[in-house]
């Protein structure tokens, strides 16, 4: 038996859902921040396991729903996803496919048209009897009123720490909460104008089935080239404003101009069979990219940064609060100068 008792707890998990005698368990560093992913070794089977941080009072069940996402996608002949095998909800585990790949450093053109043909793949089965039962995407945000809605939590939040991280409240308050209000003016203007109406949700059928953090930071390349898509226990019901404004504001991708404009078209040619869906996504995209200026702000909250450890992250909390908050001002001084021209039109 291991010496580590999380390492002794993740073998136990292991061959409970392996269901046989597992060989080895060694965990895995560089693949997650909020997840401990772990190499088991049954046999001849190599498989992986992912352990979830504990849940808190209203958090989801992300071992379960990852399960039941990849479970769908299989099961509707979706190859570029991890199979699953079993999941302990109640434990916070998850064992599934092994799939022997490197991350996807550099993307290229050919990398944008594999993540276009996944999301089409999915955007399709949006019909089939059984997507009904999958869940709301975490964080979900169907109305721009519901993005500013996470953004004023966010904030609220972030600023419950001003006292002790007074140059974090200082931006907050001198800052992002003035740029909030700029935008939310402008955005809720513009879909007045374009005859949409900003705090309406959208219906179901103009929703997409969405893997949510979605990007090649969650994707293995396999010896052949071929791309594969991991972590989904984010997955569920979405507006694919948001999905595409997050692909490409997402601070984990090193992805140039020409290819977030090549994502932005094969957006628009899957999705945009609704015909607002490009005014809705030019209009919402600085929103997004509000909020993700307070999610570059995690590492301040507490919990948050013991997720981080959990998974192997790195042990400097001081270098790392001023390093995001540095990120944050770079982007709220970009989007100030940029917001009422959405970057990736034509």
């Amino acid at each position: 038996m291991p010496a580590d008792p999380a390492l002794a707890a993740a073998a136990a998990a292991a061959r409970a859902l392996a269901g046989r005698t597992v060989d080895s368990v060694e965990r895995v560093r560089g693949f997650g921040r909020n997840s401990g992913v772990y190499r088991v070794r049954a046999g001849e089977g190599v498989f992986a396991l992912k352990q979830y941080p504990p849940r808190g009072a209203d958090a989801r069940d992300r071992a379960a729903i990852e399960y039941e996402a990849l479970r769908f996608l299989t099961a509707h002949g979706v190859v570029t996803v991890p199979r699953p095998v079993a999941a302990d909800a109640a434990g916070g585990y998850l064992l599934l496919e092994w799939i022997d790949g490197e991350p996807v450093e550099t993307p290229q053109a050919s990398d944008i048209a594999a993540a276009c043909a996944f999301l089409g793949a999915i955007h399709a089965l949006r019909g089939a009897a059984d997507a009904e039962a999958q869940p709301p995407a975490a964080e979900a945000c169907l109305s721009g009123a519901e993005i500013v809605v996470q953004i004023e939590r966010r904030l609220a939040r972030l600023a419950s720490l001003a006292a002790r991280e007074p140059a974090l409240g200082a931006t907050l308050a001198g800052t992002m909460r003035p740029l909030l209000a700029e935008i939310y003016d402008w955005a809720e203007t513009g879909f007045a104008a374009a005859g949409l109406r900003f705090a309406e949700p959208i219906p179901l059928v103009e929703q997409t089935l969405c893997p949510s953090d979605f990007g090649f930071h969650n994707a293995l390349r396999r010896p052949s080239g071929a791309l594969v898509f991991i972590d989904f226990d984010y997955f569920g019901w979405d507006d694919p404003v948001k999905l595409t404004a997050d692909f490409l504001l997402h601070p984990g991708m090193r992805l140039d101009e020409a290819l977030k404009r090549r994502f932005a078209r094969g957006a628009v040619a899957i999705y945009g069979a609704n015909p607002p869906f490009a005014r809705r996504l030019a209009l919402l995209y600085p929103l997004f990219a509000l909020r993700w200026c307070a999610i570059l702000l995690n590492e301040f909250l507490p919990e948050r940064w013991a997720h981080r450890l959990n998974a192997g992250g790195e042990a400097d909390w001081e270098a790392a609060k001023a390093r995001q908050l540095d990120r944050a001002r770079e982007w709220m001084h970009s989007l100030r100068a940029n917001f009422q021209r959405f970057p990736y039109g034509e």
